[in-house]
């Protein structure tokens, strides 16, 4: 299976999109029909027509001619040192992203090349591959084949997540998901920001769900701000909007960079007018702005703005993983007769209800060096989320079942009750 289909509408300019098919409206008008797209190309296409193609032309081929060419202007003066940096080899997890990626491989190939993986001509979709598959299961996909120290990246199945790994020469695997995404690209606009010499301000947006080394890293090394909303990309988006420039991404791969209409005049206006070094770091600025899809998280278009950050700054994919060290955590889930029972505050970091269960978790949380943990109820079924971070995964996994049990005695567990250790 190729494709992963949903109906989806947009309503615009009193016409409508529907994604892979035409739809013919009651009066007789007949949507356009782009075929079968990625998700967020879709997204891409009914901003710019909201936006009068402002944003760019609402076409397949607009948006590989737009993203390509900011891609290409960024990667064509920068430091490489051969072919490695140049190759990147892809799992589309039987998804759209395949074709769609197939399609654009001839417009970015002056810049990178590509070898697809799980592209859709057997295997099933997001089955035993894709990004979700990698990062819950910390390891590559099957039908990837890897050698130590290459640079791969896993597309979802509608290609609106990505996440990269590799493997080091102990045939140990690696997982850079979209906490180090975030990172690499703050950083990269950080460094350009100090170079123009304005004051426009970035701020990374993130969940609970993001590991607390990447938060310190940031707002300690990076010197960046920070700021954690309830899970789900319409917080995060939000939240971005405030900035001149907001970095969001789950740590699941989805996310992408926002810029305020201000930010972006003044960029285009100091890479016409500036001296020859603020030029040069605005156009940079200017093509970044278009590589990245602003309409949602998209992976092709992250793909290749990690691409050209990769290889302007000369990075390996170790030496981008060693930016940091991960916090080990645990994630684990307990039923409840009713999830209702818990309801939180400070996005979801603090338990307000049921009373003590808070309590009960800070004094569990002191117990461990580099500690933290929270707790949040699904949203779809009767079951409580668990998440815990420590400084070893022993002690990460202990407090995890620690939490867990709490929250069993506390808020109506259900079923076998929780013990305490791996």
């Amino acid at each position: 299976m190729l494709t992963e289909l949903r109906k989806t509408f947009y309503l615009l300019d009193n016409q409508f999109i529907i994604k892979g098919r035409t739809q013919e409206k009651p009066a007789g008008r007949v949507a356009p029909d782009y075929g079968l797209v990625t998700t967020p190309q879709l997204h891409y296409m009914v901003y710019c027509r909201n936006t009068s193609g402002r944003y760019g032309k609402a076409t397949i081929e607009g948006y590989y001619e737009k993203l390509s060419k900011a891609f290409i202007e960024l990667t064509k003066q920068a430091f490489c040192s051969g072919d490695d940096y140049r190759s990147l080899k892809v799992d589309c997890a039987n998804g759209i992203g395949a074709l769609k990626l197939r399609e654009m491989e001839h417009y970015i190939s002056q810049g990178l090349s590509v070898q697809l993986f799980n592209d859709g001509t057997k295997g099933k979709l997001n089955h035993l591959c894709g990004a979700d598959f990698v990062k819950s299961h910390q390891k590559p996909p099957q039908g990837m084949e890897m050698k130590a120290n290459e640079r791969c990246c896993s597309f979802d199945g509608d290609a609106d997540r990505i996440v990269y790994y590799y493997l080091d020469v102990d045939g140990h695997f690696h997982l850079i998901d979209g906490d180090k995404i975030a990172t690499l690209i703050s950083s990269f606009l950080k460094e350009l920001l100090l170079e123009i010499g304005e004051s426009l301000n970035i701020g990374v947006v993130q969940t609970a769900y993001a590991n607390g080394s990447s938060t310190r890293y940031l707002e300690e090394v990076m010197k960046v701000p920070v700021y954690c909303t309830k899970t789900g990309v319409k917080h995060l988006h939000h939240k971005a909007q405030e900035f001149d420039i907001g970095v969001y991404f789950e740590a699941n791969g989805h996310g992408t960079v926002l810029f305020s209409k201000a930010a972006e005049t003044k960029i285009k206006q100091l890479a016409k007018e500036s001296g020859d070094k603020k030029r040069e770091a605005a156009k940079m600025l200017e093509n970044v702005i278009d590589l990245f899809n602003q309409a949602a998280g998209d992976a092709i278009s992250d793909m290749l703005v990690i691409e050209a950050i990769l290889t302007r700054k000369g990075l390996t994919v170790q030496q981008w993983d060693a930016l940091y060290t991960d916090l080990p955590n645990r994630q684990l889930k307990v039923k409840v007769a009713d999830r209702q029972v818990i309801s939180t505050t400070d996005a979801e970091r603090q338990v307000v209800t049921p009373l003590g269960l808070q309590e009960a978790i800070n004094d569990l949380v002191k117990t461990y060096r580099l500690s933290r943990a929270f707790v949040r109820p699904s949203g779809t079924e009767d079951i409580v989320r668990v998440y815990a971070e420590a400084d070893s995964q022993e002690n990460a996994d202990s407090l995890a079942r620690a939490v867990s049990l709490a929250v069993f005695q506390l808020a109506g567990g259900v079923g076998e009750m929780p013990q305490p250790g791996f």
